[in-house]
């Protein structure tokens, strides 16, 4: 889902010229800024044209992804996970978890089943069926996010790892801030 839904960003020269009414607007903060959005508004779409001709959506692949990579980890229960860890980890809320886990159930890709330990608690794993839908999709997924990231050499790749997480950890910051005041 587009977040920016600009298809033409504006030219430096207009932010510039915006920054003498509006004085807080730092016109080089706000051309970077709207072409991260802008950026990530076309990369989540070319991921989705493929996930969409595979039948799926990003909430029910990423939560795919989470139980497979979980079931790939040998330090983590192999029983799968439980659907407020997933709601967690997918930072969604428990019932919209509870959405994609029954749709996915319903698919067959992945099982409910009590936990060995609580018997009230439930654990989500992926099943044979979803193990083999993955299987299928991710060569073209992964060759897909290469060839998005082709143009950068593996330095710059590196570069742009580095600058995104210096602005996630400050949006992690500004967002903390927000909710204590």
């Amino acid at each position: 889902m587009p977040h920016l839904l600009l298809k033409h960003l504006p030219r430096y020269e207009c932010l510039l010229e915006a920054s003498q009414k509006f004085p807080e607007l730092d016109p080089s903060a706000c051309e970077a800024f709207l072409h991260l959005l802008r950026t990530g508004d076309e990369a989540f779409l070319y991921a989705e044209q493929n996930l969409t001709e595979h039948g799926i959506s990003h909430g029910r692949f990423g939560v795919l992804m989470l139980l497979w990579g979980e079931s790939h980890d040998p330090e983590t229960n192999a029983d799968g996970m439980t659907p407020a860890e997933l709601a967690d980890q997918s930072n969604v809320t428990r019932a919209t978890m509870t959405g994609l886990i029954d749709t996915l159930v319903r698919d067959g890709s992945v099982r409910r089943t009590a936990d060995k330990d609580d018997r009230r608690m439930m654990r989500v794993a992926l099943t044979p069926k979803g193990q083999k839908f993955l299987e299928r999709l991710l060569p073209g997924h992964f060759q897909r996010m290469a060839a998005l990231m082709g143009p950068l050499s593996q330095s710059e790749r590196k570069m742009l790892v580095k600058l995104l997480n210096k602005v996630l950890q400050n949006a992690s910051t500004l967002n903390t801030d927000k909710t204590v005041s």
